[in-house]
């Protein structure tokens, strides 16, 4: 019995099909979603989003959001969602060493600022994270269960 997996931003569906096994970065530690889980709604912090469909994994970069899982459907609803195809590698560096310089003199930043830029490293550590260990696939990256 497979599992519908529904990834959905604010500017797009991201993914819309059946999968046989989810990972998500949930806000208290990954979770792991076969058929028949229970009802769960929870909150995601930035993270890899993995999915299995066969012998195939597939890894996306999410920057938090919301999933809920029902009757085998887990629908995320993500702030943002790359595939590593998609994502601009230099991009996610600069954004990466932007936070990083921020975060150096936590002095001249209010606290409210200081989490905004500790959110950004997150998101970009992760996709850097995601591009490289994906990259050099073609398409969509995939990944064999040993990894």
């Amino acid at each position: 019995m497979p599992l519908r997996l529904q990834i959905v931003t604010a500017e797009r569906v991201v993914f819309d099909e059946d999968v046989d096994y989810v990972t998500a970065p949930g806000e208290e530690g990954v979770l792991g979603i076969l058929p028949r889980h229970a009802p769960l709604l929870s909150g995601l912090q930035a993270g890899e989003l993995r999915y299995r469909r066969g012998a195939d994994q597939t890894a996306l970069a999410i920057g938090g959001g919301f999933i809920e899982i029902f009757n085998n459907k887990v629908i995320v609803l993500a702030d943002s969602a790359e595939r590593s195809d998609e994502i601009d590698l230099s991009r996610a560096e600069v954004a990466r060493k932007r936070a990083e310089n921020l975060l150096q003199d936590r002095t001249n930043l209010s606290q409210e600022d200081a989490l905004r830029a500790e959110v950004s490293l997150r998101r970009a550590l992760v996709r850097i994270e995601v591009s490289r260990r994906h990259s050099g696939r073609g398409g969509v990256p995939r990944m064999t269960m040993d990894e």
